[in-house]
């Protein structure tokens, strides 16, 4: 796939800033959701969103100008909750101890994954077009903008290749979160080994900087 920032990315048409219309604007994205997790991307359409949000189908396109858009600000909410929590916890846990950090949010996203089937519904509908990868991977930077400040202490003279870190470790986590709940896998099982993995890749990065 091509840098993500030379795509244009799929957004709503506009955002509501009267309380009623985001009332609409956030019935229509939970109806989406069940939707996407009842029935799957392929099968999901714009006018049965509109019908089991009881919304006019004109109502639906004033905001979004398809289904791709659709999912593509679902995943972008999903993001936002993730960056919430990571913040949270970075401001209890010292970046220093990243251990603990690191622990403390794989439990957090393992525990979404494992319990909200719609977060691989949506993570797989942003993978089915160019247009939504695009889109996804910059939902996807702005999250390991935030581990980039994470891992600042272990690279200090780094930053590029701090980037790329950063965005390894969030893709790798993300997919190995959404192989951990396919039918048929030991889910903490392969969250044990993810942990594992991560972490004896920053704990290389730690012995580098205390040799």
């Amino acid at each position: 796939m091509g840098d993500p920032r030379t795509t244009n990315p799929l957004v709503p048409r506009r955002r509501p800033t009267q309380d009623r219309s985001r009332r609409k604007f956030e019935t229509m994205l939970a109806v989406s959701r069940n939707l996407l997790t009842d029935v799957g991307f392929e099968s999901m359409t714009c006018e049965e969103i509109a019908a089991r949000a009881d919304v006019p189908i004109g109502t639906l396109y004033q905001f979004f100008a398809n289904k791709y858009v659709i999912v593509c600000e679902l995943d972008r909410q999903d993001t936002v909750a993730v960056q919430a929590e990571l913040g949270e916890l970075g401001s209890a846990i010292p970046s220093l101890d990243w251990p603990a950090l690191l622990e403390r949010f794989l439990d957090h996203l393992a525990a979404l994954w494992q319990h909200d089937p719609s977060r691989r519904a949506v993570w797989l509908a942003v993978q089915s077009t160019p247009a939504t990868r695009a889109t996804a991977a910059l939902n996807e930077q702005a999250l390991a903008e935030q581990v980039e400040q994470i891992l600042a202490p272990l690279t200090p003279h780094q930053r590029d290749r701090r980037k790329t870190m950063a965005r390894l470790l969030v893709h790798t986590a993300y997919s190995t979160l959404s192989f951990s709940v396919q039918t048929g896998q030991d889910h903490g099982a392969v969250v044990t080994e993810l942990k594992k993995m991560l972490g004896g890749y920053l704990l290389r990065e730690q012995d580098k900087l205390d040799s």
